[in-house]
């Protein structure tokens, strides 16, 4: 790596006097081996720090089989944050469906602060296998609506994302399309504010419940990580 103006190989940026972080620590900018500057946005600089994790539902010769309707209180698969001081952040979902043989599909991905009650555990799977830590976050998947999480008020439970196909499927697109949010956080506390949040997603069909593929892509952080004033 280049050096500039004496700083330590690979970094440049504010020295200790002149803090410029968000929470208050100083600030660099990464240099490549010609010397260039390296910049980056936020959701590739986390990933490439090891902070990225995903859950998956189904396999190749094994898809899973969703609810048939889309009920309250039933989920395929979550991500919960359980109550300690951490925050994740979907990056991205997709949801592949292999054989539609229902009506009126629907589809979402909501969240709640009260974490899921059943299900099957899933080890969320980390993007950096050597190096990277297990995530703090933990998940479950389940078909047919098996991951039970707390009802659906309007007044507590925020909807991120739904898309649904209201008539017959036969020739149409049952399948949704990708969701990419960046503006959605989800953030667990610990101690006397103790909250912990569920992210859940829901896939059904009436009649037959859709045979699909499903992964969330998502990023974890502690929350003293993300600033002081967050």
């Amino acid at each position: 790596m280049a050096t500039v103006e004496g700083f330590t190989p690979g970094l440049i940026g504010q020295g200790m006097a002149t803090p410029g972080g968000s929470n208050g620590s100083p600030t660099y900018g990464l240099l490549d081996g010609t010397g260039a500057q390296v910049v980056m946005d936020f959701f590739t600089k986390a990933a490439i720090d090891g902070k990225q994790y995903q859950v998956r539902a189904g396999t190749l010769t094994t898809p899973l089989v969703g609810d048939v309707v889309i009920t309250d209180t039933a989920a395929e698969y979550c991500v919960d944050t359980g109550q300690q001081n951490i925050t994740i952040i979907p990056v991205y979902q997709d949801i592949a469906v292999r054989l539609g043989g229902g009506t009126l599909f629907e589809y979402a991905v909501k969240e709640v602060a009260t974490a899921s009650s059943a299900g099957t555990a899933f080890v969320p799977l980390p993007f950096k296998p050597n190096g990277q830590s297990a995530a703090a976050s933990t998940a479950r998947v389940s078909a047919a609506g098996g991951v039970t999480v707390t009802a659906e008020l309007a007044t507590t439970t925020i909807r991120h994302w739904a898309w649904s196909q209201p008539i017959a499927a036969g020739a149409y697109v049952t399948t949704p399309p990708s969701w990419q949010p960046r503006t959605v956080f989800v953030k667990g506390t610990s101690a006397s504010t103790a909250t912990a949040r569920c992210l859940y997603v829901q896939v059904a069909a009436t009649t037959t419940g859709p045979s699909y593929y499903g992964h969330l892509n998502y990023l974890e952080f502690t929350n003293a990580s993300l600033g002081s004033s967050y």
